[in-house]
């Protein structure tokens, strides 16, 4: 059956605009743009909370960004901006507000939903999360023998694992090295018996991050990591000080044996993948304490002030959204490659994709209809500078596809040796600058390569690439390149008008996974007439190798 008819986007003059500007300057090479503006590089560099966004090496005119910002006006990108921030339900599929913005909120100010100010409640999660962390931290919380924690293992899956994730890794320079901190969120065995090798069931402290604490793959480590420790313990009373919890189900919290003293809550204003400034950061502030974490909050803050009250013009996290608009929507680009060069930022791009994809990925719009006539997001992905010059870069300077960048570097390494730090920002520059203007057959052939190799020594250049770069890594710059991201997903929903706050797409699976789990484990034969022939041949081979093996 055919769904309703396609959204209204393109029928707004302003993306009729766009995309004849697009057509009509498609022939513009970087080249040409860098030779007719001796100060582009200037005019197109913006800077705010920390961060030098340089987006002269976008495929963009002088006229681009406009007429980006008019068709941001057209879309109600402002008037969606402020319903966010007074606490609307802009969540329409699920009915609620959306407010990690409220996370990182000075407890001076105040922001209402239904009338109730939700301030006062964030603040009093984050005093308790810093009470437990001073306790940990300085030795006064013991485990059930008396000994004293040593190991953290966080259990969670998708914006409960990733954020924490990300955050303990950047932000590993500022951690408490005496405690180890291992991350658990893969169903498979693997992941839990990998995290906890090594460790004393005696000294480790484990962190339960499911909000309705059913989430199937957290509560089945969860439980293998009871099992684990109590083996060791032999006491069900240790489960109260060797696990906490971050959720709000204190039953299902209480029936596992945690004390619901530990529980720390987030609200259903908070999206998983926009949580881990919220108590799912609880890691993160046992690695680097209440203070620092609080500078990450502050440096959240700091953006969402910008992204709130900045012309749009030389808005970051609405420049950063519209120009990925342009090169998915308008130039055909069905990827962005996020290339941190700094090792803190390895999990960076991990943490992106599910921000940006499980946000954006969508094919309906908020009143419910199919997009057929334009691209909304893109696949993001990548991996740290320098290793991916000797991985995948071959393809974005050579290859076929259309795949813009955003390099992302620092002024100052928080671990300096020698000429590494030079090097690193160097090869920095240098691929963004060779993506840009590329070399030509000329330039090839003056450095005289042979003929029959010209061909595959030229690079064809006019690939679009942002520079972002900072002083250096912080909790709080952390904290702003966050939420740049955030918002500017929030900037491309606007724009693509979808609801980046909701993630139907990920229940089928795990619908049909529980079906199927029965089928598995069955002594007899299960009837699957249900399923399709490939997926009957598939558990009839599973169990009849499982058959095997027991």
């Amino acid at each position: 059956m055919a769904g309703p008819a396609s959204s209204s986007r393109t029928s707004l003059h302003d993306w009729q605009a766009l995309s004849d500007h697009a057509h009509a300057t498609r022939q513009l090479t970087l080249r040409d743009l860098f030779a007719a503006d001796h100060v582009r590089a200037e005019r197109l560099s913006f800077e705010a909370c920390g961060l030098f966004v340089d987006h002269s090496k976008q495929r963009i005119t002088e006229g681009t960004l406009p007429m980006l910002v008019r068709l941001a006006e057209a879309c109600g990108l402002r008037e969606r901006i402020a319903a966010m921030f007074a606490g609307d339900r802009i969540n329409t599929t699920e009915h609620r507000s959306v407010l990690h913005v409220a996370l990182r909120t000075p407890r001076s100010e105040r922001i209402l939903v239904d009338g109730v100010d939700v301030v006062p409640g964030v603040h009093e999660v984050l005093e308790r999360m810093a009470s437990f962390c001073d306790r940990v931290r300085g030795g006064q919380w013991l485990g059930h023998t008396g000994r004293r924690i040593r190991a953290i293992v966080n259990i969670g899956i998708g914006g409960s694992d990733l954020g924490p994730v990300m955050a303990s890794t950047a932000l590993r320079h500022y951690s408490d090295r005496d405690l180890t901190f291992r991350f658990v969120s893969n169903v498979d065995g693997t992941d839990f018996a990998e995290a906890v090798q090594g460790l004393d069931p005696a000294e480790t402290l484990f962190i339960v991050a499911s909000k309705t604490f059913t989430t199937q793959e957290t509560l089945a480590n969860a439980r293998t990591a009871r099992a684990w420790a109590l083996a060791a313990l032999g006491d069900e009373q240790a489960v109260a000080r060797h696990f906490v919890a971050v959720s709000t189900n204190a039953s299902e919290v209480a029936a596992f044996g945690i004390d619901t003293a530990n529980m720390f809550g987030f609200w259903d204003w908070v999206g998983g993948r926009y949580s881990m400034d919220s108590a799912i950061g609880l890691s993160t502030m046992l690695a680097i304490g209440p203070e620092r974490f609080s500078e990450l909050l502050a440096g959240f803050h700091e953006m969402d002030e910008h992204f709130r009250t900045a012309d749009f013009e030389q808005n970051l996290p609405v420049l950063q959204g519209l120009l990925a608009v342009w090169n998915t929507t308008f130039l055909g680009a069905h990827t962005i490659a996020v290339l941190p060069y700094d090792q803190y930022l390895a999990r960076f791009p991990a943490y992106l994709q599910q921000l940006t994809m499980e946000s954006n990925g969508k094919r309906v719009t908020l009143a419910g209809r199919f997009i057929d006539d334009y691209e909304t997001c893109p696949v993001y992905w990548g991996e740290p500078g320098t290793n991916g010059q000797h991985s995948f870069y071959q393809l974005i300077h050579q290859g076929t596809r259309l795949i813009p960048c955003d390099f992302i570097g620092f002024v100052r390494s928080l671990n300096p040796a020698g000429r590494h730090h030079d090097l690193l920002m160097a090869n920095c520059f240098a691929q963004a600058e060779a993506l840009a203007f590329g070399k030509t057959e000329a330039e090839v052939r003056a450095d005289g390569v042979p003929e029959s190799l010209v061909p595959h020594k030229t690079f064809p250049g006019n690939r679009p690439s942002t520079t972002i770069l900072a002083e250096r890594l912080t909790p709080r710059l952390l904290g702003s390149l966050v939420a740049l991201y955030e918002h500017a997903v929030f900037t491309q929903g606007a724009i693509w008008d979808v609801n980046p706050f909701d993630q139907w797409g990920v229940e089928l699976g795990k619908v049909l996974a529980n079906r199927i789990v029965p089928e598995l484990e069955a002594e007899a034969e299960p009837e699957m007439t249900h399923h399709d022939h490939s997926t009957a041949l598939l558990i009839r081979r599973y169990r009849r190798g499982r058959r095997k093996s027991d």
